[in-house]
């Protein structure tokens, strides 16, 4: 890939998009800066943007930012048993061929209920649809089907992001085509992601559904993308690419704000003002570019919210996530 045509959406997104990310909300004037990184005097060469390596790598290392990630990953890991005990242990039903191709479905009380399939986070790297029960009590509670869907992590697919949304996409399209074995409704169907799986998420909701699935174009109802990646050109000069081994396709393909045109479902996107400075950028530059394509997108900031308290949200129906998902869904 030439070096013209890899800057080119770049160009698109600082030209025509950064006075739409200025009229869209008063976001950057609560969003938090870079916190980590050396003193002025002692940066290093620039990396991305004002950036040197050091820290560019912590913009994309959310340890850094919440360092009470292990208690975070703890309390997801009970309260989603406590879930479990609630409402019962889920369906579980395959989508692939391969061990970890499977799905939790957790259905609603009535039949011909919304569907919201949930692509949890860990840095492409770890996470598990048990892990991520949790959120099941406010979809249940609120007369919505909760499917968390299992899938490869980037070091078992040797370092490709692309075997990771096959699997994705997949899981997605089997469970529209499967709705009606768990009393889903496909004609309010929706997904949703968070960090990593914000990221695949943005990769689902960009998807050409109709010619690589034979699916309806406009099958998904709506997306939530909560804390994702959007343009995966600084994450492949950060620390993340010493695991995911990039590549021009890899980046192009997987960048989901370079395939704005095939979006076919309203969106919105959410962050916190605790989150690192690159992870607030990303989806306020997503949400802009969208909105300057003319499609509907709504931008929400949470106030004093880190990553990890952004993930837990979307159990809460009063908390930023759990709350745009229910509006999302027309059910707040």
């Amino acid at each position: 890939m030439s070096d013209n045509f890899r800057q080119k959406p770049r160009v698109l997104s600082r030209r025509a998009l950064l006075g739409t990310a200025a009229a869209m909300a008063a976001t950057p004037a609560l969003a938090e800066g870079c916190q980590v990184g050396p003193p002025p005097h002692e940066k290093g060469a620039k990396v991305w943007m004002d950036m040197d390596q050091v820290e560019l790598d912590a913009a994309y290392d959310q340890s850094l930012y919440a360092p009470t990630i292990g208690q975070f990953r703890k309390r997801f890991a009970s309260i989603s048993e406590t879930t479990r005990k609630r409402l019962g242990a889920p369906k579980r039903f395959s989508y692939g061929p391969t061990p970890v191709e499977g799905l939790d479905v957790f259905p609603a009380r009535t039949p011909n209920a919304p569907i919201f399939v949930f692509i949890h986070g860990g840095r492409w790297l770890r996470g598990t649809a048990k892990g991520y029960a949790y959120p099941a009590d406010l979809f249940v509670n609120a007369g919505v089907n909760y499917v968390v869907l299992d899938f490869i992590h980037v070091d078992e697919a040797n370092g490709d992001i692309r075997v990771m949304a096959d699997q994705i996409r997949r899981g997605i399209a089997w469970v529209y085509k499967n709705a009606a074995s768990f009393g889903g409704d496909i004609k309010r169907f929706y997904v949703g992601g968070h960090s990593s799986g914000g990221h695949l998420a943005g990769v689902a909701v960009t998807t050409d559904w109709q010619k690589d699935f034979g699916l309806p174009a406009d099958m998904i109802s709506g997306g939530l993308l909560m804390s994702g990646l959007y343009d995966l050109e600084a994450v492949r000069l950060s620390a993340r690419g010493k695991y995911v081994k990039f590549d021009d396709d890899m980046e192009q393909s997987m960048s989901s704000i370079r395939h704005v045109d095939l979006l076919r479902a309203p969106i919105t996107v959410t962050y916190g003002t605790f989150e690192t400075p690159e992870f607030q950028r990303q989806s306020r530059d997503f949400a802009a570019a969208v909105k300057a394509a003319g499609k509907p997108v709504e931008l929400l900031e949470a106030p004093n919210f880190n990553h990890f308290e952004m993930c837990e949200s979307l159990g809460n129906p009063y908390g930023p996530n759990g709350l745009a998902a229910l509006k999302l869904m027309k059910l707040a």
